[in-house]
């Protein structure tokens, strides 16, 4: 029974994600402290049969900073749905990723030029037409002797090229949603599909991609088809789209993405350890310490844990003790006849009442014990 309500829990969910108006996949949130990298200039791999759709690369943030999520093709959900790209923009203390999604419109994706066919707005590198998708060859690297659905559109890019890949903030592009963006924002969405999904996976455990490492030129920036990361469909980028920056303070990058990933076993650490200290230490220390420092709390701490042997050292301890350092002054005995429900502490107090002879015969008897004690320190 718990198998399958789990089962109809995981259902139901997964039927509520796909029915929400997905403007919300557009905003998820991960924030950065630190503005991503340009955009490095790479050549689009060659498509891989009709109906994939090219998404461009991307800078993603992870927890050892800003990865490449290589540009590929994609073959869309269903036919007439086009792709809007992600997109970093500044919140006012932090840059927040935009992300992308599948929808009938293409809408606003911070005015980033991504090359190929996503100039910063909208997209000219093909269309739906009668259910097939046409690809504009000025934009598309296409083999025509494959795919036949192509044409020549020119594209005008009245703006000036640049590689910056942000909007808002110091340095990034200053541009607002069109009217028609606003509308297609508010559309019905699609999120991207599992494939994409696994792409960016596998960009985020390649240890190649990261920003530090290739300095913003990664050697995978493009790939004929999604998470396939090594064969003759990769294309390494050619240069870096600016002189890569290394972050002032790399720890401090991702306040929503690596400090919860690095912070997480702190605690448990700062937890663990003094147990396993105290686990550790005090057994192999106290008894030296009760040994030999503290001669007379010992007996206190053995009373707990050892009851049976207990008596035998307070009656042997006590009487010798007394003795040896007040023979004749105070008789032993009288200290002693208190404890009288005991039968040991009893058997003690008679050598007060007899002669010298009798008092030394009883001594004798507990030496052995206290021999003992002192050789077992």
């Amino acid at each position: 029974m718990k198998i399958l309500r789990s089962a109809f829990v995981l259902f139901v969910l997964a039927i509520v994600i796909l029915a929400i108006p997905v403007s919300s996949f557009a905003q998820f949130a991960v924030s950065v402290t630190i503005a991503p990298p340009a955009l490095p200039v790479y050549v689009q791999p060659m498509a891989p049969g009709n109906g994939y759709i090219w998404t461009p690369g991307y800078w993603a943030s992870g927890s050892e900073g800003y990865f490449w999520v290589p540009g590929t093709w994609v073959m869309a959900p269903q036919p007439g749905l086009l792709w809007t790209p992600g997109y970093w923009g500044w919140g006012g203390n932090a840059f927040a990723w935009n992300g992308g999604y599948w929808g009938a419109q293409v809408g606003f994706y911070g005015g980033v030029n991504y090359g190929y066919g996503y100039g910063g707005s909208g997209y000219q590198g093909g269309r739906w037409q009668n259910g097939q998708f046409y690809y504009n060859r000025s934009v598309n690297n296409i083999n025509v002797a494959n795919i036949h659905n192509v044409y020549n559109s020119t594209v005008i890019n009245n703006t000036t090229v640049n590689r910056v890949s942000y909007n808002g903030g110091t340095g990034g592009i200053n541009a607002r949603p069109t009217q028609a963006e606003e509308t297609a924002a508010h559309q019905q969405h699609t999120p991207p599909t599992s494939l994409q999904t696994q792409h960016v996976q596998a960009a985020s455990t390649n240890h190649a991609l990261l920003a530090s490492v290739n300095h913003g030129k990664p050697a995978i920036a493009a790939t004929a088809k999604p998470a396939e990361l090594s064969g003759a469909g990769v294309v390494a980028a050619k240069q870096a789209g600016a002189p890569y920056k290394a972050p002032s303070a790399a720890p401090s990058t991702a306040k929503a993405v690596a400090k919860p990933a690095s912070s997480a076993p702190k605690p448990e650490a700062s937890r663990s350890t003094p147990a396993t200290h105290a686990a550790a230490s005090r057994p192999a220390t106290e008894p030296n310490k009760e040994n030999a420092t503290r001669p007379a709390t010992a007996p206190k701490n053995e009373t707990a844990a050892r009851p049976a042997t207990e008596p035998d050292k307070e009656t042997a301890a006590r009487p010798a003790t007394a003795a040896h350092a007040q023979p004749a002054p105070r008789p032993a005995p009288a200290a002693h006849t208190q404890p009288a429900p005991h039968p040991a502490t009893a058997a003690h107090a008679q050598p007060a009442a007899h002669p010298a002879p009798a008092a030394h015969e009883q001594p004798a008897a507990h030496q052995e014990p206290e021999k003992a004690h002192t050789s077992g320190q």
